[in-house]
């Protein structure tokens, strides 16, 4: 076959042990035809073949994002965002230029806001001196907790508090009424119903089906936002994403865009099972791997959370939080959870959990272990802390580690400060380890868990390599080349695709990230500030800011 398009004169990284490094890079039909030098390659330019000259730039395999959020974060990017907003001061001021420009929403979101966003603890009397007369909220940055005004509150039918599932919470006050302050997916969700958009969160909040199902037109509205989170994630050399939530609704939306001609990523979404359902449950989980099987759209695993996080302290610890009797709860009785592990492992299905807590990630490593398939290589999504006896568990279950660079307070954009009042201090040596679960022999994958931190992989890239060691503690790095393994081959090994992307061979799927400049003589400290110069998906360029594509 003659190619279509030849990229040369690049650095390429190809993630292939075999032959790591080439000049050159064939592509046609969306396959990869042909690495190496120019010279082995130039034969296959014929007539029609777009060459490109890319002037000693990096050429990597498309980046594979490991554990995002597409359908919500897409969902986000027109609320308003507070991330960096401090103060009641600009709290106000930020909602209420917003509402003022927005005046048809049914209720104004926010999004970004820190747990600090004001010196004390948010209450719905503070909401309502943001704006009492039309129902607003604001989701923390890791989306487990949302704050609400009085107004919102009483259009969802919380004021008075609601009967919720274990680990879910209506907080409230003395005087019988709710703060104002709601903790995990079932609290919120009642609010996040009055956008109007909560059958585009039932993947993560329930995992159900809309019901009614969405009208065609409906689904076209849908389709334009994923759209818009797909162009997003295209420009930050994303080819490839697990997107940790979703149902039947997300692979038919995904499906049908794949049939337009517009997905521009690979997807894999899986079955959320949540602590309430029966086994029975879990053939739908089977029904939906067996009807989306496309290089494009694709399920094959079960998503589960064990725990909440840490800044709500509903994250599951061995010992109780610094200065507190709280240490969370695991979200599955513990005999149950191996019985539900045996259970998908039984159906030939890969597990992810997520689990932040040392309490949690035990528990969820003590169930893959009763299930006995690392073949199936399970993933435990997050790893904020972990008690040491646990550590070489990972490496000997075969358990890769699903971690987010971005994610390690003081690394990237979560204040150093959190770390004081969630961990005890001599317990500082056993959170965010990524060095460590390696050297005991953890498969490694990096994601950024968007919308909770920026998608940009070249950020999250930077914070993996430029992250300051806490005091007392191991050097948690890991090496630039590691790095990028755990964005491209790990995350593809991580997700079973690992024959199709996330190395540059040929007959891979032709995914490709040019990088603008040399990746390994760029300052780790301006990682971040480094531009994509072009994304590939199946052959087919999904970002191109400076035109190289002929």
């Amino acid at each position: 076959m003659q190619a279509e398009m030849i990229i040369t004169n690049a650095k390429v990284l190809t993630m292939d042990p075999a032959h790591p490094r080439a000049e050159a890079v064939a592509l046609g039909g969306g396959r990869i035809l042909a690495v190496g030098s120019w010279a082995e390659v130039e034969a296959l330019a014929g007539s029609g073949c777009k060459v490109m000259d890319v002037g000693g730039r990096t050429l990597l395999p498309g980046f594979v994002e490991s554990h995002l959020h597409l359908v919500l974060g897409a969902n986000e990017l027109t609320q308003l965002q507070l991330g960096g907003v401090s103060g009641f001061d600009a709290l106000a001021s930020a909602f209420r230029a917003y509402a003022v420009a927005n005046p048809g929403l049914p209720m104004v979101m926010a999004q970004g806001a820190a747990y600090e966003i004001l010196e004390h603890s948010v209450t719905r009397v503070d909401m309502d001196r943001v704006i009492a007369d039309r129902p607003i909220a604001m989701m923390s940055p890791d989306h487990h907790t949302v704050w609400a005004n009085t107004a919102a509150l009483t259009a969802a039918g919380l004021l008075h508090g609601a009967e919720m599932p274990a680990g879910h919470v209506v907080m409230m006050g003395a005087d019988g009424t709710a703060t104002g302050e709601l903790r995990e997916f079932e609290a919120f969700s009642p609010v996040l119903a009055l956008t109007g958009d909560l059958h585009l969160q039932l993947g993560i909040a329930t995992g159900e089906e809309p019901n009614p199902w969405p009208s065609a037109e409906q689904r076209a509205k849908d389709k334009q936002k994923v759209a818009a989170g797909l162009a997003h994630c295209a420009a930050h050399g994303i080819t490839s994403m697990v997107n940790m939530d979703g149902n039947r609704y997300t692979c038919v939306l995904l499906a049908e865009m794949e049939a337009e001609g517009t997905l521009t990523a690979r997807v894999k979404v899986p079955f959320h099972f949540k602590p309430h359902m029966e086994l029975s449950e879990l053939e739908r989980a089977s029904a939906l791997t067996a009807e989306f099987t496309s290089d494009w759209v694709s399920s094959g695993f079960v998503k589960m959370f064990m725990d909440g996080v840490v800044d709500s302290r509903t994250a599951y610890m061995l010992q109780d939080y610094p200065e507190t009797v709280e240490r969370g709860e695991p979200l599955f009785e513990a005999e149950r959870f191996k019985e539900i592990c045996r259970a998908i492992s039984a159906r030939d299905l890969q597990i992810a959990v997520h689990a932040i807590g040392d309490g949690a990630v035990r528990q969820t490593i003590d169930g893959y272990e009763a299930a006995g398939r690392p073949d199936l290589r399970h993933r435990i999504e997050h790893i904020e802390l972990i008690d040491r006896n646990d550590v070489p568990r990972l490496g000997a279950l075969g358990i890769t580690a699903s971690v987010q660079p971005p994610h390690p307070p003081g690394a990237m954009d979560f204040p150093i400060s959190s770390m004081e009042h969630v961990f005890h201090r001599n317990r500082w040596k056993d959170a965010y380890l990524t060095l460590t679960l390696v050297e005991h022999g953890a498969p490694l994958a990096f994601a950024s868990d968007w919308p909770v931190t920026d998608v940009s992989v070249m950020r999250g890239i930077q914070a993996a390599l430029t992250r300051v060691p806490y005091e007392g503690c191991q050097d948690e790095r890991v090496g630039l080349l590691e790095v990028l393994r755990a964005y491209t081959a790990g995350g593809a090994q991580a997700a079973h695709m690992e024959g199709l992307t996330g190395t540059l061979r040929v007959g891979m799927a032709a995914d490709l990230v040019l990088i603008d400049g040399d990746i390994e003589a760029i300052p780790a400290e301006k990682m971040g500030q480094t531009g994509i110069a072009l994304t590939i998906a199946g052959g087919r360029v999904t970002h191109d800011p400076g035109k190289l594509a002929p």
